[in-house]
């Protein structure tokens, strides 16, 4: 695993911004996303950070964090209201509360909303498409998509960036920060499935009519993939690790390498397939499933997808970068180029946003990140 930072500017009439610093550092202290060491972790953070100040001769302060691992879940849920004005004109308030009821409809239990997205209206038990304000009647009903973390481990991850010395203007599930960058609006509205193999969780996103329909992460990653090899030849872990990316040595067989490395990717394939029969999308994607995240880098990948999930399947790409090299094309660093493009459409984060975005979390998380900031 590894802590990465990016640092962007933009430029007046740019499109995209200009990375002026980037920082990584192996990640320790973390397990499947959630923090089992919190100083471990915090010295991480600490070099990840240190490089970025570096490189971009900048003192980072504040930052936007990426969100992901096995607690990163969604949840779908009904609501409704009676619309508030006499005359049935629908206005914000009113879809507002009907949101509000469909998270009131949710059992939360010890997981904190992330991001909500309204999924769909009905007005007086008609679907409305596009703008909702201005409409009249009487009963206002809302579906909508709930992004999920569980408060233990946010609260240890906020805690561990505070310890670092940074402060957290906003968190952003990182399926969503990747799509902004690796997805395009006609893929989203046709139909796609995000895929970010990890080191040690794999998560699933699902996109259509332009609306993130589904996340689902798998406690599996690109480092089961590793081990096997390690132990299949009976190899250090470095070795393992460099076969897997397609450096063959002539002392190894090919064949029982990618016996090694399809059967693992068999049991991602099979959990992706049985989540997308779930939720009644298996083999209906027309654009097809885009792979990103360090583990997609394993040459195999693609071929076997296609025919394993019978959809098209691709590497993930951006247009950030026009023709210039750079090691920030690999899409391990996706989720943290993505966050630049949520700073960008985020205006309103003032100083004061890290307490209103987190108001409604427990007390110990505000008491325990005064006690680390200096």
């Amino acid at each position: 695993m590894t802590t990465r930072v990016v640092v962007g500017e933009f430029i007046k009439g740019e499109k995209n911004p200009k990375i002026i610093g980037v920082g990584e550092a192996p990640t320790l202290g973390l397990r499947h996303g959630y923090v089992v060491n919190p100083s471990l972790a915090a010295a991480s953070v600490r070099e990840a950070v240190s490089l970025a100040e570096k490189s971009s001769n900048i003192k980072i302060k504040r930052a936007f964090v990426s969100l992901s691992g096995t607690t990163l879940q969604s949840m779908t849920s009904s609501g409704g209201t009676i619309v508030s004005k006499a005359d049935g004109e629908v206005t914000t308030l009113d879809i507002n509360k009907a949101l509000q009821d469909c998270e009131d409809n949710l059992n939360l239990g010890n997981k904190k909303i992330i991001h909500t997205y309204a999924q769909s209206f009905r007005l007086d038990g008609k679907e409305v498409l596009g703008r909702l304000e201005g409409m009249r009647g009487t009963k206002l009903e809302a579906k909508a998509l709930f992004i999920t973390y569980s408060i233990q481990h946010l609260e240890d991850l906020l805690g561990v960036i505070a310890e670092a010395g940074v402060e957290t203007i906003d968190v952003i599930a990182s399926p969503v920060a990747v799509s902004n960058i690796a997805l395009s609006e006609k893929q989203k509205i046709v139909g796609v499935a995000l895929v970010d193999i990890g080191d040690q969780t794999t998560s699933l996103s699902v996109f259509e009519n332009g609306l993130l329909i589904s996340i689902y992460t798998f406690s599996i990653g690109s480092t089961e993939i590793t081990n096997d090899i390690a132990l299949g030849f009976k190899i250090p872990l470095d070795k393992a690790e460099s076969l897997k990316l397609g450096n063959l040595a002539p002392e190894y067989s090919k064949k029982k390498l990618d016996e090694i490395i399809d059967a693992r990717l068999s049991d991602i394939f099979e959990l992706i397939e049985n989540n997308l029969k779930k939720i009644k999308r298996a083999e209906l994607l027309p654009a097809g499933i885009v792979f990103v995240g360090g583990g997609s880098n394993t040459p195999l990948l693609v071929e076997l997808s296609k025919t394993a999930l019978k959809l098209p399947s691709a590497l993930g790409a951006t247009e950030i970068f026009g023709n210039a090299k750079t090691k920030l094309r690999d899409s391990s660093w996706f989720a943290a180029l993505g966050l630049l493009t949520i700073s960008k459409e985020s205006e309103t984060y003032g100083e004061s946003s890290i307490s209103n975005l987190f108001k409604d979390l427990k007390n110990t998380i505000k008491s325990s990140i005064k006690q680390l900031m200096p």
